[in-house]
């Protein structure tokens, strides 16, 4: 049995299978997400969503499922399965007898006495997704159908049935070729094999997404049904249906899965579905290299890339991608700034910590062996623009008081990766300054101190740390504070300040690290992260869950946050060297169990704060990835 596997009891559980969601992409931006089952519980979820750049910045599901039909002796077999009002139809999930995932997602079906495979894979290199039926028994001549439901729509959004639809076709090879709307790219639909495409243009009402009843939005939507494909098929015969923005040569479809077959990291065991799971967050498009934060729903995001970047591909050795990660991000600093999310013309900026973030994601490039003069030449003058910006002030008020620390913010606004916004304005506003905005703007001059010997930015160093200790310590609680404004100064234990103990610079004497690591390790550490605020406080909210609104108040009031991790675990083997090794391994092995649960294979971007700390959030987090990668690196170091 392989490392992630389902058994029939599990698959037709609806309550079971309908909890776990697959994501696969490819290096261009595409991907193909639904539930275990191929039951569609997301407005995110498609068999091919692609970018549309013709349109908008945003993917669009183009293909969102197919129902397949197996007939025998004029008896018809459905093994579809979707959400209406009111029930599943057809309910093909009572014919499944397992679930694969090694090393691509694989469903086996039994019918009497057909037992049919179906396995997905992309096109690394296209906007192409391929399925492979084969036929592994059966005791009499047998027919499929394959019939295509189509969306065309952003993937924030959602159908509904209309007459500006294009229903007409144009006949390809071994298949046909749809554009429901002017706007959006040709879908070619096709299969290895000679078929008959019976054209029945009808929409089907109401398909219904629950997950997103759940998260309080609109949750029915109409698709397009243009027909369904027929074949016939022997023992033993794989037959391959692909669906891709361009045409596919059909007779190479057997040789284009394989040949993607054995590009495929093996997710044969807990570090491998990490590796495999990392690759899939790199986009290579247009020139540029991004790191996407999250799937389903984000996009690439400035704080995440820095964060995420140094486990995502140092530790596969790949200093390359992370230069070129790197370069597209430098190409977008707009003065001291780098975009949170967006880029160009269509930017947001709202981020204070995303710079810093840069120079510590360099210094990750140093730890894994980059060559500092590649930093030097490549980078250093876009360091000091950032260090000169901040000095004089920027945007939203960010700017640098006489005591040399870090001060932002402005009504509206939240600069920090606390950033949720509701209909309130900002959940955790943060005005002032934020304690690990003046943890990381400390690292960031001694680094370039490191780097260049600027005396004048040695001496800014050296305030920062006495105004650091002066202003966020407090030896009586033995903590920092999260943020001060003024006078005012809040003492919410909060994970903020464990930045101040993982930083390679840090304003901390060893006493004081060690106290903050032990509130830490009592208040915010669990087996899945730290949570975003301490239990006790009033403020506390255990469980992400309800509206929007609803969510967004629990989303750094205690939330569990995986990368955070990352930092503890810094500065927990700072400070106890090998004596730590084990406790740190124990958390590693804690997160053995999120492979089949959620988002299968990868790891989620938030859990509950409260017990037994379910997965929340999108099902794949860049940032949650690749710092249980880097923390792995850092204990094999040891």
């Amino acid at each position: 049995m392989s490392y992630i596997h389902f058994d029939k009891t599990q698959l037709i559980n609806l309550n079971y299978s309908l909890e776990r969601e697959i994501i696969r992409t490819n290096r261009g931006g595409c991907y193909t997400s639904t539930t275990i089952i191929g039951c569609n519980t997301r407005k995110y979820h498609g068999l091919l969503v692609v970018p549309q750049p013709q349109i908008d910045e945003q993917l669009h599901v183009m293909l969102s499922t197919v129902h397949e039909t197996v007939i025998q002796h004029g008896a018809s077999f459905n093994l579809g399965i979707s959400k209406f009002p009111g029930n599943y139809s057809p309910r093909g999930h009572k014919y499944l007898e397992d679930f694969d995932s090694e090393p691509i997602p694989k469903l086996t079906y039994r019918v009497g006495g057909v037992l049919l495979q179906k396995e997905l894979i992309l096109d690394t290199n296209r906007d192409r997704v391929m399925i492979r039926y084969t036929l592994l028994d059966a005791h009499s001549p047998t027919k499929i159908q394959i019939k295509p439901f189509l969306a065309f729509r952003g993937y924030h959004h959602l159908m509904k049935a209309n007459d500006q639809l294009n229903k007409g076709f144009k006949s390809v090879a071994n298949g046909a070729e749809f554009q429901l709307y002017p706007q959006y790219s040709p879908l070619f639909l096709q299969l290895s094999k000679t078929n008959e495409f019976h054209s029945k243009p009808e929409w089907y009402y109401n398909f219904e997404y629950i997950m997103e009843r759940e998260r309080g939005y609109e949750y029915q939507e109409d698709l397009y049904f243009p027909g369904y494909f027929e074949f016939d098929i022997s023992k033993g015969e794989s037959v391959i249906f692909s669906a891709g923005l361009t045409e596919a040569d059909p007779s190479t479809r057997q040789r284009a899965f394989e040949k993607e077959l054995a590009r495929r990291v093996p997710r044969n065991n807990f570090e491998n579905c990490l590796i495999n799971s990392a690759g899939q967050f790199i986009q290579r498009r247009d020139g540029k290299t991004h790191v996407i934060a999250g799937y389903p729903w984000f996009g690439w995001w400035g704080r995440d890339t820095f964060v995420a970047s140094p486990g995502l591909v140092l530790t596969q050795g790949d200093k390359q991608t992370f230069l070129d990660i790197m370069d597209t991000m430098v190409a977008d600093l707009h003065g001291p700034l780098f975009p949170n999310v967006g880029s160009g013309v269509m930017r947001n900026l709202a981020s204070m910590d995303a710079p810093l973030w840069f120079f510590w994601s360099l210094q990750q490039f140093m730890n894994f062996g980059g060559d500092p003069k590649i930093i030097k030449s490549k980078y250093l003058g876009k360091m000091k623009g950032i260090i000169d910006g901040f000095r004089k002030g920027t945007d939203y008020n960010i700017h640098m008081l006489d005591n040399g620390l870090i001060w932002g913010g402005q009504e509206g606004f939240a600069l920090t990766w606390m950033d949720a916004v509701n209909s309130d304005g900002p959940v955790t506003p943060r005005i002032g300054s934020p304690v690990e905005i003046n943890a990381l703007w400390y690292n960031a001059l001694c680094f370039y101190h490191e780097l260049t010997g600027d005396e004048e930015v040695k001496e800014l160093a050296e305030q920062v740390k006495n105004s650091f200790n002066e202003v966020f310590w407090d030896e009586k609680r033995g903590y920092l504070a999260d943020y001060v404004n003024g006078t005012y100064k809040d003492w919410a234990i909060r994970p903020n300040m464990i930045f101040a103990t993982s930083l390679p610079f840090s304003p901390l004497e060893e006493a004081q690290m060690d106290s903050i690591l032990e509130i830490v390790k009592s208040k915010l550490l669990t087996s899945r992260g730290l949570r975003s605020l301490a239990p006790d406080d009033p403020s506390y909210k255990g469980y992400y869950h309800g509206n929007q609104f609803s969510r967004d108040q629990a989303y750094h009031n205690g939330t569990v946050w995986a990368w955070l991790l990352g930092h503890f675990v810094d500065g927990y083997i700072k400070l106890h060297g090998k004596s730590g090794k084990h406790f740190v391994e124990k958390i590693i092995k804690g997160f053995d169990g999120v492979m089949t649960q959620y988002g299968v294979g990868t790891v989620a971007e938030i859990y509950d704060g409260d017990p037994p700390h379910r997965p929340k959030g999108s099902i794949s987090q860049a940032w949650s990835v690749g710092e249980l990668l880097r923390i792995m690196h850092l204990v094999n170091k040891i």
